[in-house]
């Protein structure tokens, strides 16, 4: 059975982080709707509550610093309704009414990030510092090795330490026991939030439910020595990261439901089956990313219903009341009625709210109307003055994230604004190239590179396009995959709807091995080639140079003398691993372009500083057969559908011409059955074959670049073997002799 959830909008806060707004319990035993706590970004923490379908503010505190996180607690074995906000490096606690009980400075040099009360016990986290405190005591700390990206807590024993997870961004749940790491739970993703699985952590209460940046769900038993995996989902439809995870019971069976929150809006709702598996029930889309999402009885008595709140500070519910949209002749749905006069098939609750909606509009334009008339009474004084300060550029939040997307190689480039978007001008200094998103509806136009002042190409455009957003557009994705080898800049210059025009640029690195992710481990039978540098160089100057060239590395150098670091190739499924330390870097990998890239890029950052590099390498001759045999399929399956694409045109022409295509070849009709997902599929990757011509180019140029033998008048003979292609062929062509 799918569930039917209705909409309804109960208030607008400001922009929001993650995990900001809480569903607060009640604490008698009377029948009344939960009240709901929000902070956002400009310091503003309020409480409200819905009666009769009226929004109702609790208290609303005044402006401050920004609030980072929002988190309920108590005392243990007692309804947690209080309330607890992290903003900058200080913590305040609330009760429900609104007054304060607690203004605790943690002293982190970061801004806190992440919270958890448990009884007694704080914890708190920067980017990379987890901190325990009881009754406001220091018990210790802890320095991650990867940006911490939430920390959730286990029900305590009667007796021992507190024992606490961390979500890191090297794939990676790290259990902590007090402030001492225990072990490291490794999973397929970088986790961007953890909850206690079906609210109370199962049977043990060490069951977490996780999700990844990169759209994946999984169970996970943390158990007192190792993990025990239970499941996963993968993202097959290639929605969006996971921000948020709650559990609650919305159908009134008994069982806790799943409620996921992602990044591009969805608003998921997972049913467990008899074996605890899920089963997604529900989903809605926002128009921007979701940043909670709770579970309570909120708009009336007797009706479930999540709550949600968006980037740009919306907090709506989805709620099983089906709320019955009442219209006449003089107000219809989507067309409300301009008099002030509210028909009169209205009821008198309804009237009531139609008055006063209208009141508080006629409020705000004056309000506005007063202070356009201010604001062109400062300009004049300003011309009048001859005074350069005529007006101020207004601030706005920008959220974006450039995020490699496993499934199809590509990088996923999504900016969030808390206004309108009138237009972005993307700006590229390396080719890449830009793929057709369907949830996109911006007009997007190119620019072509003008030539620089001597009549040569320009280098300094590879690509300039600008998106150009219809009407109430707070949120643009696009993809662009890029080609490894190239590194450069990707740069965003944002413009909202604001007057004065303001634009704001983003800069995303694109480096050398951008298709690379960060893996857990390698297969180890495959046939690899070595790359070995030895010179004066320190730990921390080799971890800079791989940080350059690779992808998902933390800045900050690992803890210890040595560090072994693993990743694969999204596209061709390649694998590389670095050991490096102090004077030493092994570098080995079975594709010897990858090898040849991090040779050039490394041996170019050591000549910078001066660094003497002794480098030394070993090929091997049967990793050129097997990545060949990686590339394969792709080639394959690109050829066969450049051919069928060719052959389209003529075939349509012919069936145009002759109606009656029963006389054609089998596989030419179904060609034309399939017309229209060829094209799709074509569409979708623009210039896909070229790129394997290339990738397999410059596997020929690199494999006898290391013997000292320039090749590249032969690449002709390889580009004609590659247009009859035939894999065998292939691989004696790279056995071939040159001298």
């Amino acid at each position: 059975m799918e569930l039917d959830l209705d909409v309804v909008d109960y208030l607008q806060a400001a922009v929001t982080d993650r995990k900001c707004m809480s569903i607060l319990p009640n604490n008698d035993k009377r029948r009344v709707t939960q009240k709901v706590v929000v902070g956002d970004k400009s310091g503003v923490l309020q409480c409200f509550g819905v009666k009769k379908r009226d929004v109702n503010n609790i208290f609303k505190l005044l402006p401050g610093a920004p609030i980072s996180r929002v988190q309920l607690g108590g005392a243990l074995g007692t309804p947690q309704d209080k309330i607890f906000v992290a903003s900058g490096a200080d913590i305040r606690g609330y009760s429900r009414k609104g007054k304060k009980f607690l203004d605790f400075n943690s002293n982190l040099t970061e801004t806190v990030a992440n919270l958890w009360i448990s009884g007694s016990d704080l914890v708190v986290g920067g980017q990379y510092v987890f901190n325990h405190f009881s009754d406001c005591v220091d018990q210790g700390y802890y320095l991650a090795s990867d940006k911490i990206n939430d920390i959730i807590c286990l029900p305590k024993p009667d007796e021992g330490n507190l024992t606490s997870v961390l979500a890191c961004n090297d794939r990676v749940l790290r259990v902590l026991e007090g402030c001492e790491l225990k072990y490291e739970a490794e999973v397929s993703g970088s986790p961007q939030t953890a909850v206690a699985y079906k609210g109370n952590g199962g049977e043990e209460g060490r069951d977490l439910v996780y999700g990844t940046s990169d759209g994946k769900l999984g169970h996970v038993l943390l158990t007192g020595e190792q993990p025990i995996y239970n499941w996963e989902i993968n993202n097959e439809s290639n929605l969006g990261g996971i921000n948020c995870l709650s559990h609650y019971d919305i159908t009134g069976d008994g069982v806790m439901e799943l409620l996921v929150g992602r990044d591009d809006g969805k608003v998921e709702i997972y049913s467990y089956d008899a074996v605890d598996q899920p089963t997604i029930r529900f989903s809605h889309s926002f128009n921007e990313s979701v940043t909670s999402v709770q579970g309570g009885v909120v708009g009336s008595l007797g009706y479930d219903e999540l709550v949600v709140s968006t980037y740009s500070g919306w907090v709506t519910g989805l709620t099983t009341e089906h709320l019955q949209k009442k219209v006449s002749g003089n107000f219809q749905e989507g067309a409300p009625s301009v008099t002030n006069k509210p028909d009169s098939n209205f009821d008198e609750e309804t009237t009531k709210k139609l008055l006063a909606l209208r009141a508080e509009i006629d409020s705000l334009q004056q309000q506005v109307e007063n202070e356009r008339n201010k604001h062109m009474q400062r300009t004049s004084k300003a011309v009048a003055s001859n005074s350069d300060i005529m007006t101020y550029a207004p601030a706005f939040h920008v959220n974006d994230k450039f995020v490699l997307s496993p499934n199809d190689s590509s990088y996923t480039l999504s900016i969030e604004v808390q206004t309108a978007i009138d237009h972005i001008v993307l700006q590229s200094d390396v080719p890449i190239d830009l793929l057709d998103v369907e949830s996109t509806s911006a007009v997007v136009s190119y620019t072509t590179n003008p030539p620089s002042t001597d009549g040569s190409s320009n280098t300094d455009n590879f690509l300039l396009a600008t998106y150009r957003c219809q009407a109430n557009t707070t949120r643009l994705e696009v993809k662009v995959r890029s080609i490894e080898g190239q590194f450069g800049h990707l740069q965003a210059y944002i413009v909202p709807r604001l007057q004065p025009k303001t634009s704001i640029m983003r800069k995303y690195p694109i480096k050398p091995l951008s298709l690379h992710q960060r893996v857990h481990e390698v297969d180890e039978n495959r046939a690899m080639n070595e790359l070995k540098l030895l010179g004066p160089f320190s730990f921390a100057e080799v971890h800079s140079w791989l940080v350059f060239c690779l992808p998902d590395l933390p800045d900050r150098t690992p803890a210890g003398d040595n560090a072994t670091l693993y990743f694969t190739n999204t596209f061709l499924e390649t694998q590389l691993v670095c050991k490096y330390s102090k004077g030493e870097a092994r570098i080995c990998s079975d594709n010897i372009s990858t090898i040849s890239i991090l040779k050039d890029i490394m041996s170019k950052e050591a000549t910078s500083k001066k660094i003497p590099l002794n480098i030394q390498f070993d090929i091997n001759e049967d990793s050129i057969r097997d990545t060949i045999r990686l590339l394969h399929p792709k080639l394959d399956q690109q050829l066969m559908l450049a051919k069928k694409v060719q052959l389209l045109d003529a075939l349509q022409e012919l069936q145009t011409h002759e109606g009656n295509i029963n006389f054609l070849a089998p596989e030419y009709q179904q060609i034309l059955e399939e017309a229209e997902d060829l094209k799709i599929q074509f569409k979708k990757q623009p210039a896909r074959l070229e790129r394997l011509y290339g990738m397999i180019t410059d596997l020929y140029i690199d494999k006898f670049k290391f013997k000292g033998i320039n090749v590249k008048q032969k690449v002709p003979q390889l580009l004609a073997t590659l247009d009859n292609y035939d894999q065998e062929t292939l691989i004696d062509f790279f056995q071939q002799p040159v001298y």
